[in-house]
């Protein structure tokens, strides 16, 4: 990345230093069978969002709104909802949000259209972008879990209180979800938790909290991806 690019990701959150580092490779190891496997299965799962009657939501949108990035992503970050624009677009964090979040994402070495999948705990939006309702979330956790299944993330990044609370099943406040690993799921996905790009444009003052809490995530997965790499040598020189 061109070092005056970086500087503008960088100060678009709100930091002024940057330390070079190269983000690992996304694994992409797959046959081609396995491939056109998973793209069938994608497809279906879109489809079903897009016909998902579940809850009232369906009445009030416009589409639903499953999410975007690569199919095979290390990465994977969860939001609450679809906003307005993304209503109308199809795409979760677009507009002003979406646009704090690639400049939060490139600041640690990533790309939403490269090694990031992003999407919502709801796939319809709330109207009046009002908090999600339990049975919302009920409705529409299986279609994240078939996604997370699919995707196999190394590592998870929960944005915002109301994403991390319905992932995590609990009512503890964001400040003390912050700055600690927790896993989610049937493969124990580590999981870290920071600010809504939203809440970061209405509260700028909290933008180096976030940039802790991205560091403390971008290590978190170096250390995955360390322990890894050893574990396939260790493999390799067994007699």
């Amino acid at each position: 990345m061109h070092p005056k690019r970086r500087r503008q990701y960088l100060e678009a959150i709100g930091i002024d230093v940057w330390v070079s580092r190269s983000a690992p490779p996304v694994a992409t190891a797959v046959t081609a069978g396995e491939n056109a496997c998973a793209a069938a299965e994608w497809e279906a799962l879109r489809e079903e969002v897009r016909r998902c009657i579940r809850c009232p939501l369906h009445a009030t949108r416009t589409q639903g709104v499953l999410g975007v990035g690569p199919t095979r992503a290390d990465w994977l970050v969860i939001g609450e909802a679809p906003g307005a624009e993304e209503d109308r677009r199809g795409e979760p964090f677009v507009g002003a949000a979406g646009q704090l979040l690639d400049a939060m994402l490139r600041a640690i070495g990533l790309d939403r259209r490269q090694n990031v999948y992003i999407a919502n705990v709801l796939k319809s939006r709330p109207p009046n972008n009002r908090d999600p309702r339990p049975e919302e979330v009920e409705a529409c956790l299986p279609y994240l879990l078939r996604q997370i299944a699919l995707l196999r993330p190394k590592i998870m990044l929960a944005v915002g209180r109301i994403a991390a609370q319905n992932l995590l099943a609990t009512d503890a406040p964001l400040g003390r979800l912050r700055g600690r690993v927790h896993y989610f799921g049937e493969f124990n996905t580590p999981l870290v938790v920071t600010y809504h790009p939203a809440y970061l444009l209405r509260t700028p003052a909290d933008k180096r909290k976030a940039w802790e809490d991205l560091k403390f995530a971008r290590g978190v997965y170096q250390q995955l991806m360390q322990g890894s790499t050893q574990g396939s040598a260790n493999h390799g020189n067994r007699a």
